[in-house]
Parts: C-alpha cells; structure tokens; sequence
C-alpha cells in the first residue's frame, strides 16, 4: 500500500508538536486521529513547549502521542 506523509501540527496542554503521519492516499485526517488506538505515530518530530514562543525541547525521528493528550490537530506547519 502506497503511504502519503502528512504535515501535521499537534496541540497538547504542555507541548506543541510538529511531524508526519503517514496517510493511505484518500484519507482524512480527523478518521485517522478517531481511528487511531492509544498513541499516534509521528515522524521527524519536533515538540517545543506550548507557551507562544515556546523553545524546542526534543527533536526525534519517531515519537508516539498519546491520544488521550491531544487537544488539537491540523495538518500543515
């Protein structure tokens, strides 16, 4: 199966979070996050604290995001 990485931009109550998530071609964003079982799968992560201007705290190849956590999601930076 074909993957299309998606920018995506993640808020929780501490960080904001920065990456990719690989989509099958044709799906939606908001099915995947519904879909998705405790954690969501990013890639080339970056996550900086929430507050506005907040510094970068990790950079990663792969980070898991608990579901439970998010608050909100957009695709794109």
């Amino acid at each position: 199966m074909e993957e299309s990485r998606t920018k995506v931009t993640i808020l929780t109550g501490s960080y904001r979070i920065k990456g990719y998530i690989d989509l099958l071609p044709g799906a939606r964003l908001t099915d995947y996050i519904i879909e998705a079982k405790d954690f969501v799968a990013l890639t080339n992560a970056e996550v900086y604290e929430s507050v506005l201007g907040g510094r970068q705290v990790l950079t990663a190849p792969f980070i898991s995001v608990n579901r439970a956590h998010i608050q909100i999601v957009t695709p794109g930076h």
